[in-house]
């Protein structure tokens, strides 16, 4: 009886242990994946106005998913396929950094100098990178209305992590006044 006792603490130590660690390795690669990954901006899609602001976060939507979407429809009408699932997309970056369409990829394709691959997930029938909606603190919904860009981290696996918006000359929204 008291041998199983003392198994059991010694599998509930361990157990919390594992998961500390695994929780930890967690944030230390979204951490590493934000200072070391390559930005990149995304323009802004129009979201219909009356879900745009909602409270303490704005509803997020990127032309490139909607240039997605419409490859992806066309190449199911050219082959009649009808798969769509998660999958990568080929931009283009011009000089300020902002991501144009290009193509779909394949994930494994050749890259120019200008090109980057970005993955992409199909969720609910939309394409969404990271996320679909920007928190921030309630109360500050103004400083956020006129953003045009959304600036990612993108690592070597093309997976993206939203930093910040951006309004139409790249400029920083939502910094605190000093």
């Amino acid at each position: 009886m008291m041998a199983t006792a003392k198994l059991n603490r010694i599998v509930v130590a361990a157990t919390l242990v594992l998961i500390l660690v695994l929780v930890n390795w967690s944030i230390w690669a979204k951490e590493r994946h934000l200072a070391e990954g390559d930005v990149v901006y995304l323009e802004l899609a129009p979201v219909d106005p009356r879900s745009l602001m909602q409270g303490d976060y704005m509803a997020l939507n990127f032309d490139i998913g909607n240039r997605i979407q419409d490859a992806l429809h066309e190449s199911r009408l050219e082959n009649g396929e009808i798969d769509a699932t998660d999958g990568h997309v080929v931009v283009r970056l011009d000089a300020q950094r902002v991501a144009h369409f290009l193509r779909l990829g394949t994930g494994e394709e050749a890259l120019g100098s200008d090109e980057m691959r970005l993955r992409y997930r199909m969720r609910n029938g939309r394409v969404r990178f990271a996320t679909d909606a920007f928190f921030f603190q309630e109360g500050h919904a103004e400083r956020y209305e006129p953003a045009r860009f959304g600036q990612f981290r993108v690592n070597d696996r093309g997976e993206p992590l939203l930093v910040s918006l951006h309004d139409a000359e790249l400029e920083l929204l939502g910094e605190m006044e000093r």
